[in-house]
């Protein structure tokens, strides 16, 4: 099993930093989006299947060659197995999809590591190390793509629809910074409630009034209409003395 190293190509459903559910197995797994103009890696690609394909048929395909074997590389400007037609970033390309257990080395153009997620996206443009292997697996034969290593190269269109911030604010210059200057807000004043102190006030002292001795009245004489004074005791008499 000879390596197949890629020229320049665009990535496309990059999962290189943390593998993906494929069948219920988890795989790192990338798309493979070669330029239909870039012979020389189609032919290598081309070369390194039919080998693996001949050297199977007696060890995996039974001793005879499959009528109708599956092949990794699929036209972009044709239709998904799926039936379903491929997006436009495939047109003009050749797809393949690469998958592996193991998780692919991912660097920049100098082989250093990239350990920011966001640096390696679909839709930048790199190379790949591919390798093929047959398989015979529920009755369906095939060759497969195991992916090896990843390398970027530039940056490209994200194909997940963000932008980068340079598409997003410009150049740093004075003509693109915005002339208004930044004006905070006014922040309202918090209302103070000033609650009226009472005024103190001297109770008033109720003034004492002299109650009023009422009149004697003595018996009215009904014949005469005049009161009847009673008689006056004789204090002489009060010791006995006539």
């Amino acid at each position: 099993m000879d390596k197949v190293v890629t020229n320049k190509i665009r990535f496309s459903y990059a999962n290189v930093f943390e593998p993906k559910d494929l069948g219920g197995v988890l795989k790192y797994s990338v798309a493979i989006l070669i330029p239909k103009s870039d012979f020389d890696t189609y032919n290598r690609i081309k070369k390194e299947i039919d080998n693996e394909a001949k050297e199977a048929v007696p060890t995996v395909f039974g001793g005879v060659m499959p009528a109708n074997l599956a092949m990794p590389i699929y036209d972009g400007d044709g239709l998904k197995p799926s039936g379903e037609p491929y997006g436009v970033e495939c047109k003009g390309h050749w797809v393949i999809n690469a998958k592996s257990g193991n998780a692919p080395e991912v660097v920049d153009a100098n082989c250093n590591p990239i350990i920011n997620k966001n640096e390696f996206y679909s839709g930048c443009y790199g190379r790949a190390s591919l390798s093929f292997y047959a398989y015979n697996k529920n009755g369906h034969k095939g060759i497969g793509c195991s992916l090896g290593n990843v390398q970027k190269l530039e940056d490209g269109q994200p194909l997940d629809g963000r932008t980068t911030a340079a598409e997003d604010f410009g150049t740093l210059s004075s003509n693109a910074i915005p002339q208004q200057q930044y004006q905070a807000p006014i922040s309202p004043q918090p209302v103070v409630q000033q609650q009226m102190q009472p005024q103190y006030q001297i109770p008033v002292q109720p003034q004492y009034q002299i109650p009023v001795q009422p009149q004697y009245q003595g018996n009215i004489n009904p014949v005469t209409g005049q009161t009847i004074i009673p008689p006056q005791p004789n204090v002489n008499n009060i010791y006995g003395v006539n």
